[in-house]
């Protein structure tokens, strides 16, 4: 019997050294290889230095081209049992074609985070609303809000990273229970608290792809914190890594004053350790916080604000301090770093919340149960989803036509070329 194949289209190749998008995607390929699917994970993207090497996982690679009927005749010759679309701009660009060469096939979007509602967030901050965690309906029924929706109601199931964005995708946009499954980011080994103690570590430090809009303002924000910082704890410095700084970036290093930006960290998981405190203090962002993952996984405590505990902790204290302000977040920080007592607690509330929230052992049954229940009954979902298939109904697929068109202009064009 022939094993059943996956295929996942990426928006990128996946680093999960770079980013909390890149370790989720490995999480659900080792969840299907687990189950000894066959998987092939097919990209327009260019393959970058950072990208993982997905053959260690048995996974094959294929570069594919955007806008190409190329893309039809290669998955209609594999007949995947089920495919992934990697954020919806690739269900956009892909999803009617996948619909047309393997009807049979379960299509399944992972979000990441709602980008919607990162992109509401940070355009109410820009405009200087309070409490940017709840944007007005008027940030939230954004054009992106309505494609976004839009790419859920023609998957047959969604993977969604937070519980606020169940809940959020449930209340506000009337998403319906049955195309949604919580997935968030998996621990996949046991927290082991033999990390190093209070005495073990020294300085701040935080970490995020210098690319991802939420990350660059963090920096900025740390940049305008940390001379209050540094004023109580003159031996102290700051190191910023993260992947793909721009010279905007690295303008910032200023040794002198102990903010220093590292760049690429070789080794996340080491300089997490090392570093006695975690600093990130979001202004606006969605999802699940790999870096503030991280730092309860290593042992790490942390001062964040409620966007970046957000979906996090549960009814579990956090393994820090939250807080919104300018002067609290300052005061955290420099209280956290210098009381052992309370930085101790810190590290077990850390410790607790993985163990109890995000451990693979305990989400892969339920989680896999879901899949292959939503796999083994698609004609009857699919039936009852009459707004999807309103959606993919021809009169509404302006992606379809936009593509096919691009591609007709490009043949034209080489076509012309030639001649």
């Amino acid at each position: 019997m022939n094993e059943p194949l996956l295929i996942v289209i990426g928006y990128v190749w996946p680093e999960p050294n770079s980013s909390a998008a890149g370790s989720r995607m490995l999480s659900l390929i080792r969840l299907y290889r687990q189950h000894g699917w066959q998987v092939i994970f097919a990209s327009a993207a260019e393959k970058s230095l950072h990208r993982f090497d997905l053959s260690e996982l048995g996974v094959a690679e294929q570069l594919i081209t955007l806008n190409d009927s190329s893309f039809d005749a290669w998955i209609a010759q594999l007949q995947p049992s089920a495919v992934l679309f990697d954020r919806f701009m690739l269900e956009e660009q892909f999803g009617w074609r996948v619909e047309q060469a393997c009807p049979d096939a379960m299509r399944m979007l992972d979000m990441e985070d709602v980008h919607a509602l990162r992109d509401a967030r940070q355009r109410a901050f820009k405009d200087g609303d309070s409490d940017a965690r709840y944007p007005a309906a008027t940030y939230l029924n954004s054009e992106l809000a309505l494609r976004e929706v839009a790419a859920i109601y023609r998957c047959d199931l969604t993977l969604v990273i937070s519980e606020f964005e169940m809940q959020l995708l449930q209340q506000h946009y009337q998403v319906p229970l049955e195309l949604l499954c919580y997935c968030p980011l998996l621990q996949w080994q046991d927290v082991e608290p033999g990390k190093p103690g209070f005495d073990g570590r020294q300085h701040f430090m935080t970490i995020g792809n210098f690319r991802h809009a939420p990350n660059w303002q963090s920096v900025l924000w740390l940049r305008e914190l940390w001379p209050a910082i540094r004023a109580q704890l003159p031996a102290a410095e700051l190191h910023i890594y993260g992947a793909y700084p721009p010279p905007k970036a690295t303008a910032l290093h200023q040794p002198k004053a102990g903010f220093y930006i590292k760049g690429w960290a070789d080794d996340a998981a080491q300089v997490m350790q090392q570093a006695r405190v975690c600093l990130a203090p979001l202004a606006f962002g969605a999802g699940l916080k790999g870096k503030l993952f991280d730092a309860m996984v290593q042992g790490t405590p942390s001062v964040t604000t409620p966007i970046g505990a957000e979906g996090m902790h549960g009814d579990l204290p956090w393994p820090g301090k939250i807080a919104s302000e300018a002067d609290h977040l300052i005061a955290a920080a420099i209280e956290l770093y210098q009381n052992e007592v309370l930085w101790s607690e810190a590290q077990a509330n850390g410790y607790r919340c993985v163990q109890q929230r995000f451990l693979a052992s305990q989400w892969l049954p339920r989680l896999w149960s879901q899949l292959e229940q939503v796999r083994l009954q698609l004609a009857d979902l699919r039936q009852r989803n009459f707004t999807g298939q309103m959606l993919r109904h021809h009169a509404y697929r302006s992606t379809k036509f936009m593509g096919q068109w691009i591609e007709a202009k490009t043949r034209l064009q080489q076509h012309t070329e030639k001649c």
